[in-house]
């Protein structure tokens, strides 16, 4: 499928100090991207390049052949900020139909079906700073999506939801993606969101340290996890007793990326074993491998 959104070799500067070095991103019509790494690593100043608030030091941006920061980009766009920047002292509509009137392709029936799917119907006369958090924050994407774009960008857009508000919001946004064809662009701490991911880029230090589908990086930088609950008779207790004289342990981790290699465990030790759990390899797993697990 055809690209329609390119960073070529972006870099950024500040006072000759280099916070973004030649990050190379593209993304095709419909696809979910991830954008992963730690606090202070150049995520967002990428981030602010790319939706056209700050402009690279070097390197071209453009979408379906559109350079940022134009008008035509704008209306191409659509951006969840991590803050708000609706009005508190207006009402949800009031905010919407504002924003939603700055566009020349606005469509009054996408707007209403907007509304419905995510269930803003009793609250469209309420001030926004009255809202609940997961209230503003579904206000938040309407208004970045009624001008049917091509490219939403959403910015940590789950932080500080409860979870069946976020699962409520990815329903929705995976139905307009495949419906719409809508190309999404996410950064996140909820490492999980990125499981719904088409393609993941890992930035550290202001590269990009890791590219490709979700599932190649887990072969990669991930494992599965066979958890064994031994019995307390298991020959096995007995040898760990005997050969390192510490206290024994019921509960022991295998990692293993191999389905088949973990049922030969588990048929090999079978008269050792009370209980197993088999834990898959997740996105935590890549982003640690590859970030370290330091609190930045």
């Amino acid at each position: 499928m055809r690209s329609i959104f390119e960073a070529k070799s972006i870099t950024k500067e500040f006072n000759n100090h280099r916070v973004v070095n030649s990050i190379n991103l593209r993304a095709d019509k419909g696809q979910l991207i991830a954008f992963l790494g730690p606090n202070g690593v150049g995520k967002s100043t990428t981030i602010d390049m790319l939706t056209g608030l700050i402009s690279p030091t070097k390197g071209k941006i453009s979408l379906s052949g559109v350079k940022v920061n134009s008008a035509q980009f704008r209306n191409k766009i659509g951006v969840v900020f991590q803050d708000s920047v609706l009005d508190h002292n207006l009402t949800v509509l009031q905010n919407l139909i504002t924003r939603a009137k700055l566009y020349p392709q606005f469509s009054q029936a996408y707007f209403e079906e907007l509304i419905r799917q995510f269930e803003l119907e009793n609250i469209l006369d309420k001030k926004y700073g009255i809202l609940s958090g997961g209230q503003r924050r579904r206000v938040d994407i309407v208004r970045a999506l009624v001008h049917e774009q091509e490219l939403l960008f959403l910015d940590e857009p789950s932080t500080g939801l409860d979870i069946q508000t976020r699962n409520k919001i990815w329903d929705i946004l995976n139905e307009i993606r495949h419906k719409k064809l809508l190309t999404i662009i996410l950064t996140t701490h909820y490492l999980e969101e990125a499981e719904y991911s088409d393609y993941v880029y890992v930035i550290d230090h202001g590269k990009i340290i890791a590219e490709n589908t979700l599932n190649k990086l887990k072969v990669l930088y991930s494992h599965d996890v066979l958890s064994l609950n031994l019995k307390d008779n298991s020959v096995l207790h007995n040898m760990i007793d005997k050969s390192t004289n510490q206290p024994f342990e019921k509960q022991i981790e295998i990692a293993t990326n191999s389905k088949v290699q973990a049922i030969t465990i588990l048929n090999s030790m079978e008269s050792e074993i009370e209980s197993f759990e088999m834990k898959t390899g997740s996105v935590d797993d890549i982003f640690i491998e590859l970030t370290g697990k330091e609190i930045r």
